[in-house]
């Protein structure tokens, strides 16, 4: 009497197979949006860094002027690389006469109602 021997195929059923394709695409979608938050977040700390710099920038030229800054507010185009940036200083009297209180507010060009970043600092007389 012959033996028959019975080979089972070894794979996936078509149902298995779906529901890891949904699982991965799930996955991919989920690191794809985490790429775009990151992205977006990076040009944030980018424009956030350049307008730093700009307030920055403005502090050292009130400071290597090395004169006692006149009291009122000023408005001045303070670009940085490709960003095109808008600052506005504004000098107020201070209860110690011998120094000037600085305010260096920052603010998008294209979007002049917010304010990125605001730098203050004490000027003494010279």
């Amino acid at each position: 009497m012959p033996t028959t021997l019975r080979i089972r195929s070894r794979g996936f059923t078509l149902l298995e197979v779906l529901v890891a394709l949904v699982i991965v695409g799930t996955a991919l979608g989920a690191s794809l949006r985490a790429i775009g938050s990151l992205t977006q977040n990076s040009d944030g700390l980018r424009g956030t860094m350049m307008a730093t710099w700009s307030a920055e920038n403005r502090m050292a030229q009130i400071r290597l002027a090395r004169t006692f800054p006149a009291v009122g507010r000023t408005s001045f185009a303070c670009p940085q690389g490709d960003l095109q940036l808008l600052c506005q200083e504004e000098v107020i009297i201070s209860p110690n006469p011998l120094l000037r209180r600085v305010e260096v507010s920052v603010y998008e060009a294209a979007h002049p109602e917010r304010r990125i970043i605001k730098l203050v600092q004490l000027v003494l007389k010279q």
